[in-house]
This record gives structure tokens, C-alpha cells and sequence, in this order.
């Protein structure tokens, strides 16, 4: 197999980069580097060398990739979706508890008056200022049913909340993990008119960018508590502070700190502690070496967010070649006519699409002609071609 340079942008777990197979290299620069590792960089002005092939992110979010530049230029982006989503659920349980009971009150009433002698009894008079509620009995409102989502609704459910979801998009591995239990809101705007707390947990996308609105807001039960531990971006923090002083929302806890959300009061605000976890790193770091290593090997996609999934295992032919490219019509017949005109014949092919673009992967019975991958590109359509493995 080829020897390979891989690139990292963020301090990446040696638990994942120790699986690299012998022959891969950490580079310091990623001038020649085939693969990038990636967390909380931001990528969107970085320009990308002519050999990179592949960005695997250690973590759910691609906000901080250009994902439509990346696969106009051929290159797969990775993330690792599920791989933090254990950590991500215990800080929205914590976040659930902070908003319920006032324990960060009262652990900095007990710092400001530590050098009280008298602080046992004083205590006794000072906590009810402190008191809240227990969560058993209430209702939690879910948006987003995905990794994250579906966990910390079943968590809900074992310390006897009251769960509604909703997520139109809900795929079916996540509704055979979810619990029965969680009851299916048909809108969104059920969520906001029956919960006592609602958690958002959706990809920061056009369509969702603000979708917690001042509307959306009066929408919800006077006093409720919102969490957002998915990203700063669905929120409008402006309407949300004015329904904290306004006492329409109870409290907002947020992991993303930032000069809106620091300043509010009633609010909790975590500095984006949710998969920063050494648990979460490990497992990001494994997942995302592993996508890339195999997609630079076998030339498979798993978990990428511009282009489709193909597995088609081990290469045991000649050759291997991909082929990313636009979908429109006639690509798939130019590909296949192309290698029968050239006497090569085609032992197992995958071809699948998402969106505008497109991904072939074609096992062949004899090695290629060496210019074959430029007469492959002069196809219109082919963003990118690739001899994955050749023996």
C-alpha cells in the first residue's frame, strides 16, 4: 500500500493516530498531505494543497469546514457522529439539575462566606433562597432525535421525566434506540406548548440557523427552561435574554460561551465542556482515523457529509479506482463505456449519489494503463479521479 502523510490541524488522541498503519506519517504542514485531522479549527480560508483527498473532523459539527469548496474540489469530509454523544447527554442531565435546583447559587453562597464560623446554622436559614424542584414529573421537550437526542431522552425517561420528541428526519437505527416511552410530537410547536424544559439537539444549517425565535419563544409554557448544548447558532440569544428578564423563560443553559449569552442573567452558561471528555476525544479520535485510513485504502466512505456512503470492503482484484463526480445524467454509462472501450473489464462497481454529487467505486479484473486517471478526468462531470489500490 502507498505511504501516505496525514496532517493535523488540532491536537488529535494518540489512541486514534497510533492505528495508523505502518507507512502513514505526521506531517507538520499540509503541503503534501493526502488526509486531515481536524477538530475545532476553522478551515473555511485554509487553502487546500492538489493531494489532499480526504478531511476527517473528530467530532459531530463541520461548521468550522467549506464543505461545498471540499467536494468541488474532489475532497471527502468525515465526521464521527454518536462518537461524543455519551458526554454530550450527562452535561444536558447536569444542565437539566443546575436549571432545577439552584446548586451553583448555592455552592458561591457557601464561597462568599467560607469564613463564617457560624456557617452550619447560618446555612440552615440561607438555602431556601436556593430551593428548586425535582425533575421527576416533568415534561422534557426534544428536538432532535439523533445520537445525542435519542440518549438523552431515554435518560429522561429513567429519572421519571415526561419526554416528548420531535424529529421529521428521524432515521431508523436512532428510532430502534429510542424508548418507547418518549412520546412523538407531530410539530415542533407541540414541544414548545407542553414542555417544562426543552433541549435542542440539530445541526447548525440554513434552515435551522435562529429556529429558536422570539416566536418560538411565546410559543412556550411561561417559566420553561431551554438548553442548548448543539450550538449557539439555532438560537437568537437577543430574544432570549429578554424573555429571561421578562420571566417567560426561567433559565438558558448554553455551552457556548460568548459576550450575549456571559452577560444574561438567569443564565447558566458551561464554556463548551460537552465532548470535552477524555472519553469523547478517544473515541472521536478512533472513529476519525478509521474513516480516513479506509477511505485512503479501500477508497470506502463512512459518516462523510458531502458525499455518499459506499462500502464495497477490501479491494481482491487488480485494481481499484474512484471516481467523485458531479450527479447528472449519463455519468455512470461515460464511466462504464469508457473502461469497455478500453478493454478493461469492471469485476464490482458501487455508484450512489447525494445531492449534486456523486461517488463510483470500480473493481477491476487488470491493472490500469498509467494514463488512465487523466483520460478519466477529461469526462465533464469528474471532479476527481483516484487508483486506490493496485497490485
Amino acid at each position: 500500500m502507498k505511504d501516505r502523510k496525514i496532517f493535523c490541524l488540532n491536537n488529535i488522541a494518540r489512541v486514534g493516530t497510533d492505528r495508523f498503519r505502518a507507512g502513514y506519517t505526521l506531517s507538520d504542514t499540509i503541503d503534501e498531505a493526502a488526509g486531515v485531522l481536524v477538530r475545532s479549527a476553522d478551515m473555511k480560508e485554509l487553502a487546500f494543497p492538489a493531494g489532499l483527498r480526504a478531511i476527517a473532523r473528530a467530532g459531530a459539527g463541520v461548521n468550522n469546514i467549506p464543505l461545498e469548496r471540499c467536494a468541488e474540489e474532489g475532497i471527502v469530509v468525515f465526521n464521527t457522529p454518536g462518537a461524543n454523544a455519551n458526554s454530550v447527554k450527562e452535561l444536558v442531565l447536569a444542565g437539566l439539575l443546575l436549571a432545577a435546583r439552584d446548586i451553583a447559587g448555592g455552592i458561591a453562597w457557601v464561597q462568599e462566606n467560607k469564613g463564617d464560623e457560624a456557617i452550619a446554622k447560618t446555612t440552615e436559614k440561607a438555602k431556601k433562597a436556593f430551593a428548586g424542584h425535582e425533575l421527576q414529573g416533568k415534561t422534557l421537550g426534544v428536538i432532535g432525535l439523533g445520537a445525542i437526542g435519542v440518549l438523552v431522552a431515554n435518560a429522561a425517561v429513567a429519572l421519571g421525566m415526561k419526554v416528548l420528541g420531535f424529529d421529521p428526519y428521524m432515521s431508523v437505527n436512532a428510532a430502534w434506540k429510542l424508548s418507547p416511552a418518549v412520546r412523538h410530537a407531530e410539530t415542533v410547536e407541540a414541544i414548545y406548548a407542553e414542555s417544562d424544559f426543552v433541549t435542542i439537539h440539530v445541526p447548525a444549517t440554513p434552515a435551522t440557523k435562529g429556529m429558536i425565535s422570539a416566536e418560538a419563544i411565546a410559543k412556550m409554557k411561561d417559566g420553561a427552561v431551554l438548553l442548548n448544548f448543539a450550538r449557539d447558532a439555532l438560537v437568537d440569544e437577543a430574544a432570549v435574554a429578554r424573555a429571561l428578564e421578562t420571566g417567560k423563560l426561567g433559565r438558558y443553559v448554553t455551552d457556548f460561551p460568548n459576550p450575549v449569552s456571559a452577560a444574561m442573567d438567569k443564565a447558566i452558561v458551561i464554556p463548551h465542556l460537552g465532548a470535552s471528555t477524555e472519553e469523547a476525544e478517544d473515541n472521536c479520535a478512533v472513529m476519525a482515523v478509521d474513516e480516513l485510513q479506509d477511505y485512503l485504502d479501500n477508497g470506502n466512505i463512512r459518516n462523510s457529509v458531502n458525499y455518499p456512503e459506499v462500502n464495497m470492503g477490501v479491494c481482491e482484484t487488480a485494481a481499484r479506482v474512484a471516481i467523485l463526480h458531479r450527479n447528472i445524467p449519463n455519468m455512470l454509462s461515460q464511466i462504464t463505456a469508457f473502461f469497455g472501450s478500453q478493454g478493461l473489464n469492471i469485476e464490482n462497481m458501487a455508484n450512489k449519489s447525494r445531492g449534486s454529487y456523486a461517488y463510483t467505486l470500480l473493481d477491476l479484473t487488470e491493472a490500469m494503463p498509467r494514463d488512465t486517471v487523466q483520460r478519466l478526468k477529461a469526462i465533464e462531470g469528474v471532479l476527481r479521479v483516484r487508483r486506490v489500490t493496485e497490485k
